[in-house]
């Protein structure tokens, strides 16, 4: 008998067990409505948000406010704003300005050296604290400042000096090899000129002189100031060794002289003592030779005279 099992359809098993589906989570009650109007509540509920805009105000109070830059932040930008002054304080011209309208106003002089010298304008500086000084003749802080804006303005003339020396020597080098002096070749060759070359070397040695120049005078204003300082702070030791320095720098052996005695009185035993005796013994040293040349030339020059007046009567 055949099978009837062609086109059969398979019937369900009752006995194979349903795969176990995952439990469904259970919903989270519903806060109550007075939690929502809790601070807490409302910054749970928009933390993201909360985020957000406090990571801006952190970085505006950087950039805009200028917290941790040194400024003064938003106050000082409509500060500025409303008085027309720049990050640093006034303008240089309404300075300026103030100087012309107040000759006599010894502060309006300082506070435009001052904003010179941020600028880096150290000639007009130091012309501007002159006139202070001038005004007020006893501000030893200030006649010092004066002395330090000399001895820089020094400092760099004589840098200038020797770049333009260097530069002088480039364009005139000594030949390697010249002629006997004496010789025909040696005639010949002085009496040959290059214009272009004589230009040059004119030009350059005019600027070595006028950077020497500008030096020397620069030197002379820094011993003044610090003679100045000598007179108002007489017995001021460290006042009367720069006084010495600066007259030595200067080539005026009297007043170095003087200083470093007068140091060596206040300070005996200062570190400084040591040298200072050393360059006061020099300084004496070379005062004696010049005087002893003076005296020499003086005798030669009055015998000279009186050989001259007796030929004459003779």
């Amino acid at each position: 008998m055949a099978r009837g099992t062609q086109h059969r359809k398979r019937r369900p098993r009752t006995d194979v067990a349903v795969a176990a589906q995952p439990a469904a989570r259970p919903k989270r009650p519903k806060r109550p409505a007075y939690e929502e109007q809790l601070f807490f509540g409302r910054l749970r509920k928009h933390g993201k948000v909360v985020f957000v805009v406090l990571a801006g105000v952190f970085i505006l109070s950087f950039v805009f406010l200028g917290v941790g830059s040194g400024s003064t932040g938003i106050s000082a930008v409509l500060e500025n704003f409303f008085t027309g002054s720049s990050s640093s304080g006034k303008s240089l011209s309404s300075l300026q300005k103030a100087t012309t309208e107040h000759p006599k106003d010894a502060a309006a002089w300082l506070a435009y050296s001052t904003q010179l010298q941020a600028d880096k304008k150290y000639d007009e500086a130091a012309q501007a604290l002159s006139t202070y000084t001038t005004l007020k003749p006893k501000d030893a802080n200030e006649l010092r400042s004066l002395a330090s804006l000399y001895y820089q303005r020094a400092s760099d003339w004589y840098t200038v000096y020797q770049d333009q020396e260097s530069y002088n020597q480039s364009v005139s080098p000594t030949p390697l090899l010249s002629p006997n002096p004496a010789s025909t070749l040696a005639t010949a060759l002085t009496s040959v000129t290059n214009p272009l070359s004589s230009a040059v070397s004119s030009q350059s040695s005019t600027n070595v002189s006028t950077a020497y120049e500008q030096f020397s005078s620069e030197i002379t204003n820094w011993e003044n100031t610090y003679k100045k300082l000598g007179v108002l702070l007489p017995n001021d030791a460290s006042t009367q060794l720069e006084l010495a320095q600066a007259a030595q720098t200067a080539g005026d052996a009297k007043t170095e002289i003087a200083a470093y005695k007068k140091f060596l009185k206040l300070a005996p035993n200062d570190s400084e003592a040591p040298s200072a005796r050393k360059a006061l013994k020099a300084a004496e040293a070379s005062q004696g030779s010049s005087t002893s040349s003076s005296t020499s030339t003086t005798k030669k020059s009055t015998s000279k005279s009186s050989t001259t007046t007796t030929t004459t009567s003779g």
